[in-house]
């Protein structure tokens, strides 16, 4: 269904592979990060719409991402600089919104985007903060008796497919497999029993820190312990973590290096996913797929 802008006619159809290139194009200038390989993967496991003007370029692109029959999140939001304001970002989330039909759908808004989200009924979940940076020197951070850390081994995935699950409230059957043919891990142990993790991959120009899942209580000093793990390896790399304002982690973050760049806002559409109380995953996979 078209649209009409200021001077021409937007047409909405399939995001497809071949408009990776000027997806990349797009996201990069409005100074996103991604390399065309974040693309790929974004779109590989998940599905949505491109806004195209008469002339066939792409000016807006949109990404939903299924975790099984109840949830998914959205993402991937970008229009073009030059047709901002025409109400192209709407016709983006009402085709999703449409496509995914009754469920809970989960958003982070900007600043511009929120007014839209909350129109169409997405409602405040909390606020994420987005750290990254290279000059970082982490302490070594002590585990309670018993607890220590270890490399992932390949018969661990349905255990972290499991904790994943448990943490987020999204069903990672299918996420998990995919993000560990492309990060490296490191699990939390205690005493035999694998009860977090934290993963590290290459995202944009540089690498991002998650998710990163260990139980709360009694302190945030585990999920410490995972993160420092992976900063100590890659002193002088530039590394992201977004991570819930909520769990207390953005003071720490900055004193070690990584100040705070970016506020965003979590919303959702029906409802929060119902998540285990006795897990917390402290730092998002990124802000499209949670």
């Amino acid at each position: 269904m078209p649209d009409s802008g200021k001077n021409d006619v937007i047409e909405y159809r399939a995001f497809t592979p071949d408009d990776i290139p000027a997806a990349h194009a797009l996201s990069t200038a409005v100074k996103w990060r991604h390399r065309m390989d974040d693309w790929r993967f974004a779109a590989r496991l998940g599905s949505g719409f491109a806004a195209v003007d008469q002339q066939g370029t792409l000016v807006g692109t949109a990404l939903a991402w299924q975790f099984g029959t109840d949830a998914a999140t959205l993402g991937m939001f970008i229009v073009s600089p030059g047709h901002q304001r025409r109400g192209i970002g709407r016709g983006l989330l009402d085709r999703l919104m449409a496509k995914l039909g009754s469920r809970t759908l989960l958003i982070h808004a900007s600043d511009e985007g929120r007014p839209m989200c909350e129109a169409l009924g997405f409602e405040h979940m909390g606020t994420i903060h987005q750290h990254q940076g290279a000059a970082f020197q982490p302490p070594l951070v002590s585990l309670p008796p018993g607890e220590r850390l270890r490399p992932i081994g390949a018969k661990d995935t349905p255990r972290l497919v499991e904790l994943a699950s448990r943490a987020s409230g999204l069903d990672r059957s299918e996420l998990l497999p995919q993000l560990l043919d492309v990060a490296s891990g490191i699990a939390l142990d205690r005493d035999g029993e694998l009860i977090g993790f934290a993963l590290f991959r290459r995202f944009g120009d540089g690498h991002v820190i998650g998710p990163v899942i260990a139980p709360e209580s009694p302190d945030e000093s585990r999920a410490k312990a995972l993160i420092s793990y992976w900063l100590s390896l890659n002193a002088g790399m530039f590394v992201r973590v977004d991570t819930p304002l909520r769990y207390g982690l953005s003071p720490w973050l900055e004193g070690l290096g990584l100040p705070l760049v970016d506020t965003i806002e979590q919303m959702a559409l029906d409802g929060p996913p119902s998540t285990d109380a006795t897990l917390t995953q402290f730092a998002l996979t990124s802000q499209a797929l949670w």
